[in-house]
């Protein structure tokens, strides 16, 4: 597979067809939530942008154990209405801060195609 551009709107379409090994050389973040925030694959490219260990990530709550920065409106509001609607996909740019260096990043969050799971894309700026 070749190189896979941050931000395409096919991107569920693209992922549906990757192996875990293939999502895990992402040159950017992918991170895969299940309804409640719930992580279920934490990419090496998400670790190295907020220096955590990927594999510790697994299991835990996006929103409240890995990134409480996040847990406001403008970033698990938007991703909660999309849950809520069946249809999400939102692009944002965003500071991630929580025990880092506050890095701006861009943010695709979108439904996965085949199961009932949610990708959150991050790229730093």
């Amino acid at each position: 597979m070749g190189t896979v551009a941050f931000g395409r709107e096919d991107m569920e379409n693209v992922l549906a067809k990757m192996s875990a090994a293939q999502i895990e050389k992402l040159a950017f973040g992918a991170v895969e939530l299940d309804r409640e925030g719930k992580i279920l694959t934490y990419n090496a490219a998400e670790g190295a942008i907020t220096g955590r260990d990927p594999k510790a990530a697994i299991g835990k709550n996006f929103f409240t154990d890995i990134a409480p920065c996040t847990n406001k409106p403008a970033f698990k509001g938007v991703f909660d209405k999309g849950v809520a609607s069946g249809k999400l996909n939102a692009m944002l740019e965003y500071t991630f801060d929580y025990n880092m260096k506050p890095t701006k990043v861009k943010v695709h969050m979108k439904k996965a195609i085949s199961t009932e799971s949610y990708w959150v894309f991050v790229k730093r700026l």
